[in-house]
């Protein structure tokens, strides 16, 4: 009977035991959210203030049961890296992917893993990039992968005398592959020095390829070397550009009409593009250069070349050389800007039938083309001329639909809401920029916002470009952010409407407080001013072009020197341009300036906020024209004509997205 009491009393009391320990266990390994997120949070502060080892221990307390565990690791993993703990680096890297391996970060550490035992461990490398070309063909990581393969290969026959020819080829596909798919990623240039030190049988195409990336990483002298060896069929369009930047301008021009005469159906229609493009550049008259080239071409860049002239003849002679360019391509890369030149030239010729069938062809044949909405839009004119109410107002709603954030949605909207001058309103309700979508709250990506973990988002994004902008945006690099979000926009087919938050980082409301201050005090429009500083800059306080335009409006220091005196403000110095509150009233006084002498005229004045008020003083005597729309059309020089159009683009935009506007 004893000996059965003690039994019970040491079972009960192993039950009580292992309840008490499960019970630490758990409270050990269990946090509730808000503690997850305060030690998180601690812990990335920690890492920003460099007290990396206090950031390691801290993420390691983080919950295995909290989706931010394996990202908390990949952390510890960046500590250690600082900490300059290989060991603990590589660790922390394989206990991410072997225990997520589905975690989008899996690849990276894998990835990184591969970099740290390359020379120590290279078959445990081999095997981590062979693993992350499998799993994730797709990606940048994929393709670096393949160039590691490569340095591997090469290392381990490094000191043999007689390398197999299969070795050569192996090792040589590993660096063509990496090179051709990312010319100028970050190891293209280790790529084509460790292909050069290894391979003997370079094939000219070779050259050319690793030619190209030496010219794309600045490094002109050793591209002009690797041209040398290339096929000068293939070689010579890029030999143009690499002999620009070396500034061999005679050697340059040469190619360019060699080329075009003998060479063109060797490369492609963008780098012979490019070539003309250098060319007319360096020709003190673009309209005789463009005329010498026509004498040389006979094939690729013909087309484009035709284009250029069209641009530059009189308004009178415009039609009869678009409908030759048009006749002569109708499938090239321009025949839908020749339609739209052709159809416009019988709208300025009163010939409104004619138009009206040119116009419905090029909508039925080119209906996503970059000039749809400018034909769409002179339709709706067209049915205004003749009282077709039903008509003109179903093209100006398309126009508003199908292009919303275009120049010519502006332009639909202005004929539909009644307004007779350009400007909407002077008001708008600047909005902050947030992260792009509206996830759900338990999601990742929402959690890493708050905690503002802007390089992980980043790297968990993918190919989202409009995360990637958001985080640049969060760093403060405006300009690339914004460039980022409008190409990704661009390639968008349907445009999502004007509350998505995604047009926010599109058209970001920056320096606003300024903006709107100096342009009440010069009685400029606000939004106007903010459209324009976002065209000259993208909200960069030290852009600087060329020609020497400063700051955030793309002031000429004389012409800033003028207003200074002129209005006496308080510019002291020309190196005060890139001051964003000084360049911004310079800027608003410089266009009240414009407006005044232009009879208060916006178009007119932002026109010569470009193209300088002597030509548009000039044009506005010389061309013919009923109505701004005609105007703006006929504007002789096409840098001038598409800037009216981009900075009317934005202020419709900023309009559209922050005060309601449809």
């Amino acid at each position: 009977m004893f000996e059965w009491d003690l039994k019970k009393k040491v079972i009960a009391g192993a039950l009580i035991f292992g309840v008490i320990s499960a019970g630490f266990y758990f409270s050990v390994i269990y946090q509730p959210p808000e503690k997850t997120f305060e030690i998180y949070s601690a812990a990335l502060a920690d890492f920003e203030k460099g007290d990396y080892q206090n950031a390691y221990y801290l993420f390691s307390k983080i919950s295995v049961f909290s989706n931010l565990k394996p990202i908390a690791i990949y952390h510890r993993a960046e500590c250690a890296k600082m900490l300059n703990d290989e060991k603990s680096e590589i660790k922390q890297y394989q206990l991410l992917f072997n225990n997520y391996p589905k975690h989008k970060l899996s690849i990276r550490s894998r990835y990184l893993a591969g970099q740290i035992i390359l020379k120590d461990r290279p078959q445990l490398a081999k095997k981590y990039f062979e693993n992350i070309i499998h799993n994730a063909p797709d990606t940048d990581y994929a393709i670096a992968s393949e160039y590691y393969l490569g340095v591997i290969l090469k290392n381990k026959y490094q000191d043999v005398k007689i390398i197999p020819l299969s070795v050569k080829n192996d090792v040589q596909n590993c660096f063509r592959h990496y090179i051709e798919k990312a010319p100028s990623g970050k190891l293209a240039l280790d790529a084509v020095n460790d292909w050069l030190s290894f391979g003997d049988n370079i094939s000219k195409d070779d050259y050319l390829l690793m030619a190209r990336t030496c010219y794309l990483f600045g490094e002109y002298e050793k591209a002009r070397e690797l041209l040398h060896k290339a096929d000068v069929n293939e070689a010579w369009a890029l030999d143009v550009k690499n002999s620009y930047a070396l500034k061999n301008y005679p050697r340059a021009k040469f190619l360019t009409e060699n080329g075009l005469q003998k060479r063109s159906q060797y490369v492609s229609e963008d780098d012979i593009i490019d070539a003309i493009d250098i060319y007319t550049g360096l020709s003190s008259s673009k309209t005789q250069a463009v005329e010498r080239l026509l004498g040389f071409a006979n094939g690729k860049g013909r087309d484009y070349l035709l284009s250029l002239k069209c641009q530059n003849v009189a308004q009178n002679d415009k039609a009869t050389c678009y409908s030759y360019l048009y006749l002569k391509y109708p499938e090239g890369r321009f025949s839908a800007d020749a339609l739209s030149n052709i159809f416009f030239a019988k709208v300025k010729a009163h010939d409104y039938e004619n138009a009206k069938k040119i116009g419905r062809d090029h909508l039925k044949k080119f209906p996503n083309s970059n000039s749809a909405p400018m034909v769409m839009f002179w339709m709706g004119k067209l049915a205004e001329k003749t009282n077709n109410y039903e008509e003109y107002t179903n093209y100006y709603r398309n126009v508003i639909d199908k292009f919303p954030d275009s120049y010519y949605a502006y332009r639909a909207y202005l004929k539909l809401s009644g307004f007779r001058g350009p400007l909407i309103t002077s008001y708008i309700n600047p909005e902050p920029v947030v992260y792009p979508y509206k996830y759900a709250r338990n999601n990742i990506i929402v959690k890493l916002v708050e905690l503002k973990d802007y390089n992980i988002i980043s790297e968990l994004a993918g190919n989202d470009e409009f995360i990637k902008s958001w985080v640049l945006y969060k760093k403060g690099d405006y300009p690339h952010s914004m460039l980022v979000a409008r190409d990704a926009m661009d390639k968008m087919q349907d445009k999502p409407d004007k509350y998505d938050l995604r047009w926010r980082l599109v058209y970001p409301v920056i320096f606003y407080d300024d903006i709107r201050h100096y342009a009440s005090e010069t009685a400029n429009n606000p939004p106007l001013m903010l459209a324009l500083t976002r065209e000259e800059s993208y909200f960069d306080p030290l852009a600087q072009s060329v020609a020497g335009a400063s700051g955030l409006m793309q002031l000429m220091p004389a012409t800033a020197n003028e207003i200074n005196t002129k209005f006496k403000l308080d510019m002291n110095t020309p190196e005060a341009l890139f001051n964003p509150s000084l360049n911004i009233k310079l800027g608003n006084y410089y266009y009240e300036f414009l407006r005044e002498n232009l009879e208060g005229y916006d178009i007119s004045s932002v026109a010569a906020y470009n193209g300088g008020i002597g030509s548009i003083q000039r044009w506005k005597t010389t061309l013919h024209y009923s109505d701004t729309d005609e105007f703006v059309e006929q504007i002789p020089y096409p840098e001038t004509q598409n800037y009216v159009k981009k900075v009317f683009r934005s202020y419709w935009n900023y309009i559209r997205i922050y005060n309601g506007n449809n």
